[in-house]
């Protein structure tokens, strides 16, 4: 279980993902510890790879590989000496910690990336990666994000749980910011333009990006940075930085506060997209607002909602019963 810096009480529940299960610190950290017991070559090789990429997919990818790299020293293996097999016995440990095929794919994703840098660096002549088959991944998520009553209902918890959290829970929510972008973000990035309170943010790949704070979300910063005037906006009770598995289990835990189950911080940028849509907000608007590169990935959030509450179902049995149907959300549809 991962110590939870981030609370005064230590015993908090396990992970939310098997991500954390198999690293049970932050992804950096695991991987630095672990490349003490690779060879220097191979520790080079991990360090040059890494280097390639932006600062959140490093973090991403350390995390990612510090899981295969325990699993090797787990079982006697180094990571030259490993074959398909040794990757079939990997992916049924993540299959048993209930690892869906998005992070099956993902892992092999990143050990693709790897392995071909280890090819081209001379230490392997081929992948062990290189025949290992996929799982299909389909493009839609089964993931609705919260409603609007439980988005109420956690802004609540967390105003009434303090300004760290208060202000965490918006941004997540109210501004649908990747974790990784909220708790990237610092005081000095706060500032102001035509009249907005605004916050300069580092997208997802490097790209630069101003967003706009609602006046709720402005106050609860201010109240949460206090009298200092530079450096992370989100600390811990120690005064560290608040990483991304520490504001996962402030999500988890006001989830349950506000009795809408233990959510995490993606489950509110999921949300934050689909209730925007759900206020006629143009798909436009909302692509823009999440950092959305193709609008085809906005569309995917709002799938899962527009199959159920929008099918065509509901229009067809009115229809053929001449009476009114009933959505999920209560409202009658028009024929």
């Amino acid at each position: 279980m991962i110590p939870d810096k981030s609370e005064p009480d230590q015993n908090q529940p396990g992970s939310d993902s098997v991500g954390e299960v198999l690293a049970p610190t932050s992804g950096q950290d695991a991987l630095g510890r672990l490349l003490a017991t690779l060879e220097p070559k191979w520790a080079e090789v991990v360090t040059g790879w890494l280097a390639q990429y932006q600062s959140a997919t490093a973090t991403a990818y350390s995390s990612d590989l510090a899981a295969w790299l325990r699993y090797c020293v787990s079982n006697g293996l180094g990571p030259g000496s490993v074959g398909p097999g040794d990757v079939g016995g990997f992916r049924g440990e993540l299959e048993e910690l209930g690892a869906r095929p998005a992070t099956d794919a993902r892992e092999l994703g990143t050990l693709s990336s790897f392995y071909a840098f280890a090819v081209l660096e001379g230490l392997l002549p081929h992948s062990p990666i290189e025949r290992v088959r996929r799982p299909k991944v389909t493009s839609d998520t089964a993931t609705l994000g919260i409603d609007h009553d439980q988005a109420r209902w956690l802004l609540k918890a967390a105003q009434l749980s303090g300004p760290r959290d208060h202000a965490l829970i918006c941004l997540l929510l109210l501004n649908g910011l990747r974790v990784s972008e909220a708790c990237g973000s610092r005081i000095e990035d706060i500032g102001a333009a035509r009249g907005h309170v605004t916050l300069d943010i580092t997208r997802k790949g490097g790209r630069a990006a101003v967003i706009p704070l609602a006046t709720r979300t402005a106050e609860a910063l201010a109240l949460t940075i206090g009298g200092r005037s530079a450096g992370p906006i989100f600390l811990d009770y120690e005064g560290r930085p608040l990483d991304r598995f520490d504001a996962a289990r402030v999500c988890r835990r006001l989830g349950r506060t506000a009795d809408i189950g233990a959510v995490n911080p993606h489950a509110l940028r999921h949300g934050f997209v689909t209730l925007c849509l759900d206020a006629g907000t143009s798909l436009r608007d909302v692509q823009d607002a999440a950092g959305h590169v193709d609008p085809r990935t906005t569309r995917r959030y709002d799938r899962g909602r527009y199959n159920l509450d929008r099918h065509p179902t509901y229009a067809l049995a009115g229809s053929l019963t001449g009476e009114e149907e009933t959505t999920g959300d209560g409202e009658g549809v028009e024929r």
